[in-house]
Order: C-alpha cells, then structure tokens, then sequence
C-alpha cells in the first residue's frame, strides 16, 4: 500500500523539497524502469505470499508484524528523531491520525486479499493514484481530458463489473465455511456479517472492499502529501507513522493472542515468509518508487510499474503453487485439509486485459493543447507554434452533467419527449410485473417482464438516436447527426424482421401440433400489456400519420433560409445556401411506433387466443394469431426499410421529384446562365434535403444575383441545403479546348433538357 507521496517532497535523500522530477538522459532512465518493473514483480510475489500467511496468522497479528519489521528497518536507516528538526505537539497528533488511518486502510486492504485472493487484489488495489484521481475526474468533473479519458475511465469501471458479474470464482463461493479463521474474532466477525449482509459471495465483497480501500488510500495519500513537508519529507513521516502503528496494535494484539488459540505451531518457521513479505511489500516499493518519481514523470512511473504487476499477477495466479499452505497442511492441521484457493475465471482475464488499457490510457498525459506545429523561431530565439482550433476546445463535460444536460435536451423536444415518457411507464411496468412474477412465483409473469424488458431496447435506441440527431456538427461529421434518426429507423425495421421471421416459423410449427397452455394468468398480464402500449400508439401515432402524409405531399421548404455568398475564384467560384424544411420522413419516430404497435397486435392475439382456448379448447388459436401477427408486423416494416434504405442510398426524394424537374427547366431559362451541369439531390435526415448543381454564366453578368435565382428556385422545390459551383464562360470555353470529352457535357446538357416527366415518377427521354 505504501506509495510515495509526491515528487515535491522527495527531491533528495534526506527528504527535502524540490520543483520536480529531476531531467535523466534515457539511458539512465532505462536503468529506473527496469529497477520499478522488478520491484513490482517481487511486490506481486510479497502479496502471494502475504495471502498464505493470513491463513495461519490472525489478520491484526499480520498488520502488527508488517508495521513492526517495516518501522524497525525505517527508524534503523531514516533515523527520524536525530534529523531534521523537533516534531511539535500538534504535528505529534497529526503522525497518530495518519497512523490510524493507515491502519484502517491496511485492515480493507488485507480484508480484502483474504477474500478475494492475491490475483484480484493486485488488479484492483496495485491501481496507481494519478489513475484513480483521472477517473474521478472524468466522472465528476468538467476538466476530465477529452475522449481518450473518459474511454479509459469506461474501461475501468467494465473491468470491476466484470470482477463483480462475471468472475466466476465456484471453489471459493461453494465455500461452507470461510477459510480465514471461521470468525475467530469480533473484528472477523464484524467484517463477514457486513458481507453477508451485501448478499454477495465472499470473493466478490472482497472486489467492493478492495474499491473502498482504494478510494480510502488515495485520499490517504493525498493528505500524507501536505502532512510530509511539514514533519520533513515522506520517509521521515513513513517511519514516525509505522511506530505509532505497532504502538497502537501492541495492546490489541496482546488480548488477541491471549484470547484466541493460536493456528501456528512455531512461528520460527514463518520467519522467512514474513522478511520477504515486509521487505518485498512494504519497504523496497516504498523506495523504488519515490526515486522513480524523482527521476520519472508520475504518469510514465504508473505506465511502466502497472503493466509487469498486472502480468506477474496473472502468471502467479496460473502457477503459484503455495508453498506456506503446503506447509501447514503438512503439520495435520485439520483447518487446512480442505483446498480453498482461487482460481484462474475468464473473467479476470478479461478484467486483467481491460485494466491495463484504462490505467495506460489514465495515466498518460493530456494532449489538449499539445497540437501545435513548430514554425519557425522569433529574432530572440524563441520557438514559435501554430495550434489547431482544437487546441482551444472546452474539455468535455463531466458524466453527471452530460446526463443533466442531455436529459433537458430530451425534455425540450416533442419527440424525444414522448419516447422518455412512454419508456419510463414502459419500465415502470415491466418492474412491476416482474416484482409481482417473482412474489407469485408465477413464470409467465417473469417472462412477460423481460420481454418488456427487452422490447425497452428498442426505446432507448429511438431516444439516443431522438438525442443525437440534434447535436452541433463538428469538424469531422461536418453534416451533422441528423442521419442517425435513418439509421435507428433501419436498424429497428431491421430487428422488427427477424422478430416476425422467427414468430412465423414458430407459428407453422405449433400449427401442426398445437400445445396446450395455462392461461391462468395471461389475461390480466395481456390486458395490462395492452392498456400501456394503447398509450404509446396515441402517442406516437402522429409519426405514422406525418409520414403518410409527407409521402404523398409536396417537398416545399418553410419559413427561414439564408443564402452565403459566393466565393469567385479568377473564374469560376460557388454559393453556398441553408434553410429549414418542414419535417420529413422521422425513420427514427416510425421505427419506435412499429416496435408498439407490434407489442399491441402480440397483447391484442393474446387476449383472443385465450379467450378461444378457454371458452371452446380451441389450442389451435394461439399459432394462428401469431402467425396473423407475424405477417401484419413484417408488412408494416417493409415500407420503412424501403425508405430507410432509400435515404440510405442517396435517392432523389420521391415526393420532391416533380418538383424538381420543374425547378431545373426554370433554372434553364435564367437570363445569363448558359447550362447547368452534374445536378445531384438526396434527402440528408428527416429535415434536410441536399444538392449540388454547377452553373456555367456568361461572363458579363453579376454572378451573385444569378446564384440568387438558381437558390430562390431550388429552395422552393424543397431544397435547404445547396451548393452551387459556378462557372464563367471563359473558363468554360477555356475546358472545353482543352478537352475534347468536355464536348459530352454539353451534349448531356442539351440531352437533359429533353426530358419529360410522367405521372409514376419516372423520367424518359
């Protein structure tokens, strides 16, 4: 546990202040990385050891031997009374604050090894601080570093819920009785009943102590930092606090060998193992890692001592073979005759393998600012840098406020409104179901709630993709977010699919043997089903009229619209023009009232099925209604893929096509503008319809007003967002001599005003 406290207060031997790490040459600093990576190799090996020995030694016994061995050799080396000046009264009583604290946290610490093993304690505790104080503060803070952070604090917390969920330590939660001492103690007593009272197997209340003693130790460290420059440096402090810990845990561990019957035969035997834990643990990790934070920057010392700890815990884990255990069984212990270690789960690999990216990621230095391009030198010699607009970005916001910023978001907008208000009665629903399942112990009450459950996916997707669509554009999704409405629309169309293929293939099967049902409780389940999912067809059932409507409609844009002015370029320049169009195809919106509308046919079939089966035995009903169900779902989706697909694809909107047509014939017969050529149109997201078109004018006219007229038209064919590239003549003529193939540009030119138009939306020439 012990860590250095600060570059700051270790600049020297004697323990004196400094102004930070000191600059080494990267042959020399070669030597300090492979001191820290061997330290942190024999650390590991101190903690396996460390967790044989509570096996046989009473875990206030350990914490006392530790501090004994580690303020014997520091008092011996540091002699903290005879240098340095006198400790006053008042710093006295801060030494004894700071040495109960870090016994409490050696208690959790040490608590938790027994619990969880050496393996798991080592992933979690060995956690350096500058990676807990980053995650912090991308947690709950503004300053948090930009999007490498937060995906490093990400990592991070899968790694723990991976050591919560999906460590699947069976020897040690088969475990009849707890192999550290059966409660031979108040203070064990104390610690399994808290456990037991999380309703957690005991390896994995180890995990939770384990991140409580974490957070414990780096605030301990923090405050150590500012109590060392007044007694005179950390190891001066170091060695005050280890006194006065075994000071303290003498009387203690007096009563406790007085009281308690010794597991130990001699504890000349354990001698040995204890030399190695306190040299290995406590004292050699102190020192290597105050000089590596002198001569090292804290982050490179996290990087370089977090990766060799973090393989050398899981090599031990794979191979330790115990010998201390080995011992004590061999003594006839009856105590120790069972196996009680851990083993090797995938999911500590897969927490190992996620805890290394976040504590490499979490560790490094920000590099916001840091994008500047040297250019060159000032007279005085001063280098001179030319930063990025990124450089000056805001950091990004902490994850509380994102989600009180995103929620008023949420809440300001009709749309994503109602999709958080019907998923939150969804929700509600659903526990209650599920918590009445469990209470009756009735299956298909609990099935029916994870159903729900899962068809909330659906509406969370809707209501990040309603969230989404409305963020600012940025450099590199210079369009915007607007597409990811289509692509939610598809992506539920698409699942909507697979949920009736599937329903349709189960009903043919049932259809050739029906079997019989309990429908004890399906009506009620059914009915309460239908009455929640009738609130979100009203409520959503404006997306499915708009779209009807917008399908058969005009494409006219509305109300505001600005124009750019064109950029010339000797002769050829383009416009630029924006505006805002009545709502369109909300693919998102359709999606989410197909996903309800499915659930009411499913409540609706139901509810029929049951009352055939009850009133006439009909068993036949439940497959045909759901393959009448199947059916009606995988039609009603068809026409939303066929959108999505088409947006997807950069079609023409069907429903601005004459339009259109109209609008380029118009656009020819503009005074100046001699032909217009590669006219593109597509509809961008539910709001925003697209184009590019090249204009070639005469070169005497005003090239302003023409890109006015070509954007006035086109803007009142429905399209809001233009560009429009122009060429004057002589630039034109100057292309067309140096290019034969530009002969066929004119030609397509003159070939495109001869199209007709008919009424299915076709062109022919």
């Amino acid at each position: 546990m012990e860590e250095k406290y600060g570059g700051d207060v270790l600049a020297s031997p004697s323990g004196g202040g400094g102004l930070g790490p000191v600059d080494v040459p990267s042959a020399r600093l070669t030597k300090y990385i492979v001191l820290l990576c061997l330290t942190k190799f024999l650390k590991a090996v101190g903690l396996f050891e460390s967790y044989d020995l509570l096996k046989a030694v009473h875990i206030v016994q350990f914490i006392f031997i530790l501090k004994l061995g580690t303020a014997f050799f520091m008092v011996l080396f540091q002699k903290p009374f005879s240098s340095g000046k006198s400790i006053t009264k008042h710093q006295w009583i801060k030494i004894f604050k700071h040495a109960v604290a870090g016994c409490i946290i050696s208690l959790l610490w040490f608590f938790g090894l027994t619990l969880c093993g050496p393996l798991r304690t080592l992933l979690l505790f060995e956690t350096r601080d500058i990676v807990v104080i980053s995650l912090l503060s991308v947690l709950f803070t503004s300053s948090g570093g930009g999007p490498a952070k937060t995906r490093g604090a990400a990592f991070f917390i899968i790694a723990v819920i991976c050591l919560l969920l999906f460590d699947n330590d069976d020897l040690m939660a088969k475990m009849a009785e707890h192999p550290e001492g059966h409660h031979d103690s108040a203070l064990t007593h104390m610690l399994y009943t808290a456990i037991a009272f999380l309703g957690v197997a005991d390896h994995k209340g180890g995990v939770l102590l384990l991140v409580l003693a974490l957070c414990c130790k780096v605030g301990f460290h923090t405050a150590s930092r500012k109590l060392s420059i007044d007694v005179g440096g950390a190891k001066r402090l170091q060695a005050l606090s280890h006194l006065v810990s075994v000071l303290l845990l003498c009387p203690w561990v007096i009563v406790l060998s007085v009281t308690t019957e010794s597991k130990v035969e001699s504890w000349f035997s354990l001698i040995m193992p204890f030399t190695t834990v306190i040299f290995f643990v406590m004292i050699l990790d102190f020192y290597v890692d105050s000089v590596c934070s002198v001569k090292m920057e804290v982050s490179k010392c996290a990087r370089y001592g977090s990766f060799p700890i973090f393989i050398s815990a899981l090599l031990f884990g794979n191979f330790w073979t115990h010998p201390i255990t080995d011992q004590l069984r061999a003594m006839n212990r009856a105590a120790h005759q069972e196996s009680t270690e851990h083993v090797l789960s995938g999911g500590v690999v897969v927490s190992a393998i996620f805890f290394i990216l976040s504590d490499n990621i979490l560790s490094s230095p920000s590099k916001r600012g840091q994008k500047g391009t040297l250019i060159g030198y000032s007279p005085e010699g001063t280098p001179l840098y030319n930063f990025m607009g990124d450089a000056f970005q805001h950091s990004s916001q902490s994850i509380p406020r994102f989600i009180k910023e995103s929620l008023k978001q949420i809440l300001e907008e009709n749309d994503s409104r109602q999709i958080f208000y019907f998923l939150c009665l969804n929700l509600l629903f659903t526990f209650v179901e599920l918590f009445y399942g469990v209470l009756t112990n009735s299956l298909g009450l609990i099935s029916d709630g994870f159903h729900m459950l899962f068809d909330c996916s659906a509406l969370v997707m809707g209501l990040f993709a309603a969230l989404m669509s409305r963020w600012k554009a940025t450099r590199i999704f210079s369009y915007g977010y607007g597409r990811i409405e289509i692509l939610s629309g598809f992506i539920n169309g698409l699942f909507l699919m697979v949920i009736a293929f599937f329903v349709f293939m189960e009903s043919l099967a049932r259809l050739i043997d029906p079997p019989e049902l309990d429908t004890h409780m399906l009506t009620p389940v059914s009915v309460g089903g239908l009455i929640v999912n009738l609130i979100g067809i009203c409520a959503f059932s404006h997306a499915h009229n708009h779209n009807h409507g917008a399908s058969q409609g005009s494409c006219h844009s509305s109300d505001h619209s600005h124009s750019h002015h064109m950029h010339g370029h000797s002769d050829h320049g383009h416009g630029h023009s924006h505006g805002s169009a009545g709502r369109g195809m909300n693919a998102n919106m359709r999606g989410v009232f197909l996903h309800v509308l499915a659930d009411t046919l499913g409540s609706i079939g139901v509810i029929v099925s049951t009352v055939l089966i009850e009133q006439f035995g009909w068993f036949i009903a439940d497959p045909l209604c759901s393959l009448f169900i199947a059916v009606l779902i995988f039609l009603s989706v068809v026409p939303l893929i066929k959108d999505a697909c088409q947006v997807l694809l950069l079609r023409l909107p069907p429903e601005c096509e004459k339009e259109l047509h109209v609008a380029l014939e118009k656009i020819q017969k503009i005074e100046g503008l001699i032909s217009y050529r590669d006219p593109h149109f597509w509809r961008h997201s539910a709001s925003v319809v697209a184009g590019t078109v090249h204009i070639q004018v005469a070169s005497d006219v005003l090239e302003q007003r023409i890109v006015q007229q070509v954007t006035g038209i086109l803007k009142d064919a429905g399209v809001n967002n233009l560009t429009i590239q122009v060429e004057k003549e002589a630039y034109f003529q100057h292309m067309s001599g140096l290019s034969t193939g530009f002969h066929d540009v004119l030609a397509m030119t003159k070939q495109m005003e001869s199209m007709k138009y008919y009424k299915d939306g076709t062109y022919i020439m």
